[in-house]
């Protein structure tokens, strides 16, 4: 064989070796429902879980519990998913900054018991301008 060829047969091996490892890594979009199956059959793999946060009549949130002086990584709040499922969230980090104004969550993580623990959350807030204001800017233009 030529010294080409067995160099090309290691880059093609190397590149599957890192398909493979990334593949595993991977996580699924599942609604709570699927991610409780899921844990009770033992798999504890990651999941992206959408939802929007739990709110009553005036626009509070409810069920959001954060005190950075007692603990400043404990964090937990209760979050919808698109089912209308709502589930217990912690997350052991501080309170990720505009939380209180996101309109859609997404959380990565595992159901451990009846809570879900987050690594992760990615927050989807309002857009900074209205629909009436974007025209009037692209009308003056």
């Amino acid at each position: 064989m030529k010294r080409i060829h067995i160099i090309g047969i290691l880059v093609i091996a190397v590149a599957i070796m890192i398909i493979m490892s990334t593949a595993s890594d991977a996580s699924v979009y599942v609604p709570f429902n699927e991610a409780k199956a899921r844990a009770q059959e033992g798999d504890d793999t990651k999941v992206h879980v959408v939802g929007r946060l739990k709110k009553d009549a005036k626009g509070h949130i409810v069920g959001m519990k954060y005190d950075p002086m007692l603990d400043p990584n404990y964090f937990s709040f209760v979050l919808v998913d698109t089912n209308r499922v709502e589930q217990q969230v912690v997350y052991y980090n501080p309170k990720p900054q505009d939380f209180d104004r996101s309109e859609q969550v997404v959380i990565t993580g595992s159901m451990q018991g009846n809570t879900f623990v987050a690594d992760k959350i990615l927050l989807k807030c309002p857009s900074k301008y209205t629909e009436n204001e974007v025209k009037a800017e692209t009308a003056s233009l």
